[in-house]
């Protein structure tokens, strides 16, 4: 059981990157509930990582095949509901690229990952694409608006 106080969910988020930085699919797995969903924005190539080692391995895979390297360049943790919120940024050298973005997380009552939902710094590839949001990801489920709320003007 890992740590569930600010100092120790933020420790975790560390470890996750130190772990897919080094690209070891054992380091990174090891900082998820085995049933982890990682989301990521509607049409990205890679589409939703389901499981611990499915999260792992892809990003093992983004060492592999782009030199990816990423880095916290903010965070901000609420341990009471177990949440927490960071700024990143994910270099690909060998692209010459690089992204940034925000991810949301959930943590479970052991301390570990339970959910990431990663929204970029940038709009979607497809033109003809008229939402903005998460693939995969439960909206109504959840209870996030799906149109627009009556305002007085």
């Amino acid at each position: 059981m890992r740590k569930t106080t600010a100092a120790g969910l933020e420790a975790t988020i560390w470890e996750y990157f130190d772990a897919c930085n080094e690209g070891d699919a054992d380091k990174i797995s090891r900082c998820f509930e085995g049933d982890a969903v990682h989301y990521f924005p509607a049409g990205a190539p890679q589409g939703t990582f389901v499981g611990a080692r499915a999260i792992a391995e892809g990003w093992v895979s983004a060492v592999r095949n782009l030199g990816s390297i990423w880095t916290i360049d903010r965070i901000l943790v609420d341990a009471g509901r177990l949440e927490a919120v960071i700024e990143w940024t994910h270099f690909k050298p060998r692209q010459g690229v690089h992204l940034r973005g925000d991810e949301w997380y959930l943590f479970s009552d052991r301390g570990l990952i339970k959910e990431i939902r990663a929204y970029y710094g940038c709009p979607p590839s497809k033109a003809e694409t008229r939402t903005h949001e998460l693939g995969d990801f439960d909206y109504k489920g959840r209870g996030y608006p799906l149109v627009p709320p009556q305002v007085k003007r």
